[in-house]
């Protein structure tokens, strides 16, 4: 009864947005994966359907658009101040309706597919993004600087970007040595990275070796099995739990044979910034950079 209820105030909605000309104008577009979606030309009124797709709004100067956004869409601190619309994985069909929105922007990894179809029924466009590897992120920002008629924002961000990730390569091509890497995401059981994830790019584009890399997305380990890693590098994400990955930091420190306790290269990163597809890709880039190859870093000693 409710979902009858919405669609007939939509219905009623779209007649006035068309009538005064706001919908007048549409583009039908494929979205990253293949579906055929038709939206406002301008749209105004915007509920970005993960905290990834926040960022993107926000760093392409687009963020008074934004109507809904999901939990954890913590940035920019700005960015706490738009009206929830649930989690991207549980999403609130009748608060995203209520803010009337003329485009969401999904995500093919997070937003359920059931959503996706029930937005649809009630005539709300969804265009759907897929953000694989960094490459495809820059994709992405473009393309959505194509949604929101900011073309040219979108390609100074992106070749912003690009030039970052190259200067990181030129430096990381001085050195042939790839530190053992272990990057804890989980704590009970232990989680690591695997090779189809953002992480283990950022691993390997700072030439560290991925002790995790494999099939697996995200593998379990037991202590034991990290200990016969023996990692050189061991990187712990910590996210609203500071606290308790303190501890973890605190609880691998007793083993002093392990080489990253040893040499002291056990590290704290803020997770948002490594697995989150948003330009911050590039600056968890380059803070892997520092940890993993410290020594490219040190000014060089000059004779006098």
């Amino acid at each position: 009864m409710k979902l009858k209820k919405y669609i007939y105030i939509l219905a009623l909605i779209s007649v006035c947005l068309i009538a005064t000309g706001v919908w007048a104008a549409t583009k039908t577009v494929t979205d990253q994966v293949g579906r055929t979606v038709t939206l406002p030309e301008n749209p105004q009124r915007i509920v970005a359907l993960a905290p990834s797709i926040t960022e993107v709004v926000f760093a392409l100067g687009q963020e008074h658009r934004l109507k809904g956004v999901t939990q954890f869409s913590d940035f920019p601190p700005e960015a706490k101040r738009i009206p929830l619309v649930g989690s991207y994985v549980n999403l609130d069909i009748e608060k995203i309706v209520d803010l009337k929105p003329d485009l969401c922007i999904a995500i093919k990894d997070g937003t359920p597919r059931n959503t996706v179809q029930q937005l649809d029924s009630l005539s709300i466009p969804v265009y759907a993004i897929n953000p694989k590897n960094l490459e495809s992120v820059m994709e992405t920002v473009i393309e959505i600087g194509k949604l929101l008629g900011v073309p040219g924002k979108a390609k100074l961000l992106v070749d912003n970007m690009h030039s970052r990730i190259e200067r990181v390569k030129s430096l990381v091509s001085k050195t042939d040595y790839r530190p053992k890497v272990f990057f804890q995401i989980g704590t009970s059981p232990i989680v690591s990275v695997g090779t189809n994830t953002f992480i283990n790019e950022l691993i390997t584009l700072s030439k560290g070796q991925n002790l995790a890399d494999g099939p697996v997305s995200y593998p379990r380990y037991s202590k034991e099995q990290v200990l016969a890693l023996a990692p050189e590098v061991f990187i712990i994400t910590s996210m609203t739990r500071g606290e308790v990955f303190e501890k973890v930091k605190a609880d691998w420190s007793r083993w002093n044979y392990l080489p990253a306790v040893r040499d002291k290269r056990i590290y704290l990163v803020d997770s948002n910034i490594l697995d989150r597809p948003t330009p911050r890709l590039v600056d968890g880039l380059e803070l892997l950079v520092k940890i993993i190859h410290p020594e490219l870093f040190k000014p060089m000693n000059r004779k006098p």
